[in-house]
């Protein structure tokens, strides 16, 4: 084993740093999360990110190229098919897939919800593409009229199941998605089957709650995170990690549901005296802003970030690396509400890390996964180059 003892991912959720080689296939030509938000507001302000060769990933507005620069700095290339949550995440503890998750752009087949009704015994509303705010809006009256679930897509390989929590209760609607998730396999395999318990009296009242829960499918192969366990090493997760790995690979976990509240669960976590990942997620750029197209909030949410950096570099220990990636764009600049094809920012940072490195292009998500490997000297992952040479 190297002598880093533990790594801390926070994952930007949807932070893109410019179009991916692929992106004419995905219809995201001209996307880059980070430089078009920036343009757009006028400029971003992330003094601690920008010392540390933010800068130098993609041009900003208002975040300069510092030359030199405190830590280590590059692009991952998105190498899997697909452009999801689940996707992304996967890629980055060295899983590929070759095929994306199905996407149903029209709604799901008849067969798909005739098969729900006969395990369900409820028929559905909606079986259309949507905003998860605005669904609620359309259908949530007769929702509550007829007991019936608002069943839903997007332009991500999700199954998503919203219903007012007096209407189905919790529990009961965590059971339809469970259900669900047995029943979508095949061509029908979504990436992620997702409850989504919403409360209010009447349209323009109802909002969603925080009792969200996702149920994902499983790696094929052992991710970075169930090599680690294997071997004796811990990983801790805050965010939806618990979500997009169905729990797996996991040793301790703080489900938490806004960027805040992970920021401080990670920072709680990294007082923890561990050898091993520490694995958050940052939802709100993507789930927040970049669906609804709002560059000032996503732009307002990047500086948030940064105002905790010099929090997180107060807790980091000798033998700690920090490194800050994306699992996909969603820029929200552009007309589209969906992700976008684009590269993953790269910036990594500690004690030990060498100051000034430019990582380059890197050519797969999967490079952070095969860095991993190397630092506690464990199997590869399928795919992926370590870097662990060039920052120590």
């Amino acid at each position: 084993m190297m002598n880093l003892q533990k790594v801390i991912i926070f994952v930007l959720d949807g932070v893109g740093a410019g179009a991916a080689p692929d992106a004419d296939q995905y219809g995201d030509v001209g996307s880059n999360s980070l430089s078009n938000t920036a343009k757009v507001v006028g400029g971003l302000n992330l003094p601690n990110l920008e010392a540390f060769g933010f800068g130098r990933i993609t041009p900003m507005k208002g975040v300069a190229a510092v030359d030199p620069a405190r830590g280590a700095f590059g692009k991952l290339t998105p190498c899997s098919s697909g452009k999801d949550s689940v996707t992304g995440h996967w890629e980055l503890m060295g899983i590929y897939l070759k095929e994306p998750f199905p996407v149903f752009p029209e709604g799901f087949p008849p067969a798909v919800i005739q098969k729900f009704k006969e395990l369900t015994g409820l028929d559905v509303l909606a079986n259309k593409p949507a905003s998860g705010t605005a669904i609620i809006q359309e259908f949530g009256e007769e929702h509550m009229r007829t007991g019936k679930p608002i069943v839903y897509t997007s332009g991500d390989s999700v199954f998503q199941i919203a219903a007012h929590e007096d209407i189905i209760p919790i529990e009961k609607l965590y059971e339809l998605c469970k259900i669900s998730r047995k029943m979508l396999v095949g061509e029908f395999g979504v990436g992620r089957v997702i409850a989504r318990p919403f409360i209010g009296e009447r349209t323009g009242e109802f909002q969603r709650t925080s009792r969200r829960h996702d149920y994902p499918r499983y790696p094929e192969s052992d991710t970075m995170m169930d090599k680690l366990l294997s071997a004796g090493f811990e990983v801790y997760a805050t965010g939806k990690i618990d979500d997009l790995f169905g729990n797996r690979g996991i040793s301790v976990t703080n489900h938490t549901t806004n960027n805040h509240d992970s920021i401080l669960a990670t920072i709680d976590f990294m007082k923890t005296d561990f050898k091993g990942l520490l694995f958050a997620n940052l939802i709100e750029f993507d789930q927040i802003y970049g669906h609804r197209n709002d560059a000032r909030g996503y732009a307002d949410a990047l500086e948030a970030f940064d105002g905790f950096i010099p929090k997180i570099l107060g807790h980091l220990k000798t033998d700690d690396v920090v490194m800050i990636v994306s699992d996909h764009g969603v820029d929200p600049t552009t007309e589209s509400t969906d992700h976008s094809r684009e590269f993953s920012p790269l910036l990594v940072f500690g004690n030990k890390i060498k100051s000034n490195v430019n990582l380059g292009i890197r050519r797969s998500y999967a490079d952070v996964g095969a860095t991993i490997a190397e630092i506690f000297s464990l199997e590869p992952p399928q795919i992926g180059t370590s870097f662990l040479d060039k920052i120590l």
